[in-house]
């Protein structure tokens, strides 16, 4: 097991921070050079960088606001379901489209629920109401990522957020149910509270996973990120730049800085919701 996260894990992270000193192409046989801090330079200047780094953040932050606070109050509300078959069936449901592949999620949606005409602007023309170019504008297209990637990963945390509300002792609720403590009272002063361990756990993993975020990027903005690069983030810049453009060294020196970014970002968070308690 060693051998084998130093041949898969190790070494490729290892390897691509060496690659980002140097003006690697994979299909040059030489004159790949060693360039020093000159890739980091380039970031500096690099406008489309910063415009793919402020699609990431604002991606990430509004996509795991959503998706903490939504998951805690359907797990919230599928927990007082008394009856263990109902729970299980919603609970499977909504746990579905976390099997689906991404990619034929992002097409799925792309071709049905998103065009210009028809999919959900048919519905809303039944409506009487004019729907958006989803996909076709700028000021659209991220928000409507961000409802696909919603839909398609909100399953995982509802069932640990209705894992944790079950191993809560009911105890606690008993005894604030005498004190005369209402529904929402027990859930800011009791639920919440005693979710810390499973806030801490999930957090931090949804940061990860939604930084890496590349499937419906490069699904749904295949041609450079939308109109005006809206949909374009880091994940799908290393991706062009890397595959495409063959500037391994480059594309690895982008691969740094989202690593950098994410481990600063959850090393906050666990020290933010680091918890020191049981019950």
């Amino acid at each position: 097991m060693l051998l084998l996260l130093i041949v898969f894990i190790v070494t490729p992270i290892v390897g691509s921070f060496v690659i980002a000193f140097f003006d690697y192409n994979p299909l040059r046989a030489t004159g790949n050079a060693f360039i020093g801090f000159d890739n980091f330079r380039k970031l500096v200047g690099d406008s489309i960088y910063h415009r793919a780094l402020g699609n990431t953040l604002y991606y990430v932050f509004v996509m795991v606001g959503i998706n903490l606070i939504f998951t805690v109050i359907v797990a919230q509300a599928l927990s007082h379901i008394y009856s263990n078959k109902w729970r299980s069936l919603f609970r499977v449901n909504f746990f579905l489209p976390c099997v689906a592949p991404l990619v034929a999620v992002a097409m799925v949606w792309q071709r049905s629920i998103f065009p210009a005409r028809g999919g959900l602007n048919l519905i809303l023309s039944y409506m009487g109401v004019q729907g958006p170019d989803w996909l076709g504008s700028a000021s659209m297209l991220m928000p409507s990522i961000i409802a696909l990637s919603l839909w398609a990963d909100v399953g995982y945390n509802i069932v640990l957020f209705i894992a944790g509300i079950q191993g809560i002792p009911s105890d606690f609720y008993e005894a604030a149910e005498i004190d005369g403590a209402n529904v929402i009272q027990r859930f800011f002063r009791i639920t919440l509270p005693l979710l810390g361990r499973t806030i801490a756990f999930v957090v931090p993993m949804t940061l990860i996973s939604q930084f890496q975020a590349f499937a419906q990027f490069i699904t749904i903005t295949s041609d450079g990120g939308g109109p005006g690069r809206a949909g374009y983030v880091l994940t799908t810049y290393i991706y062009d730049m890397g595959f495409k453009a063959k500037d391994l060294g480059y594309g690895s020196t982008v691969a740094i800085t989202l690593f950098l970014l994410i481990f600063i970002v959850t090393a906050a968070q666990n020290r933010l919701h680091r918890v020191d308690w049981g019950y």
